[in-house]
């Protein structure tokens, strides 16, 4: 009778915290990387990097990327490229090379940043989600390429 009600909030949907995704130790990668999710690279990756999720650069881990985005980075490794993201945390074992945008940064002893840091009180990611199935359209500059065979027949090149 005189309870009073209240409206349910609809739950906000947190980024993923958890890692889904290995690209292991031994492993070259270039190209783009995107979706949500949680990603530990141990291997080496070239390219664009933007994550709705956990990004974990192991100790075995080297990245190079224009510019990193993802909710959360966790940084052993080497990291060459500016970083946005709501949390930034460097390792003992980790080196960025690379300006940062952040809400939150930690590092531990040993850690090493060469660049500026830039701390924000709120910061809007803009984090891009595809489709399941679908693919950005390749850039001219990432057009495969074509190359004449041995017997002058024209193949494409990834």
């Amino acid at each position: 009778m005189f309870r009073k009600t209240t409206v349910p909030t609809p739950p906000i949907k947190a980024p993923v915290e958890r890692v889904t995704s290995v690209l292991g130790p031994g492993i070259i990668w270039t190209g783009n990387l995107g979706g949500k999710g949680g990603i530990r690279i141990e291997g080496t990756f070239e390219g664009n990097i933007s994550i709705r999720g956990l990004l974990v650069i192991g100790e075995t881990g080297r990245v190079t990327c224009p510019m990193v985005k993802a909710n959360n980075v966790i940084v052993a490794g080497s990291l060459k490229g500016n970083v946005m993201t709501e949390k930034l945390e460097i390792r003992s074992t980790g080196r960025v090379w690379g300006d940062v945008v952040t809400t939150a940064f930690s590092t531990e002893e040993g850690a090493f940043l060469r660049g500026q840091v830039r701390m924000e009180e709120k910061l809007e990611l803009n984090l891009e989600e595809l489709p399941a199935g679908e693919e950005k359209p390749l850039e001219p500059a990432q057009q495969p390429e074509e190359k004449k065979t041995p017997k002058n027949r024209t193949r494409k090149v990834a």
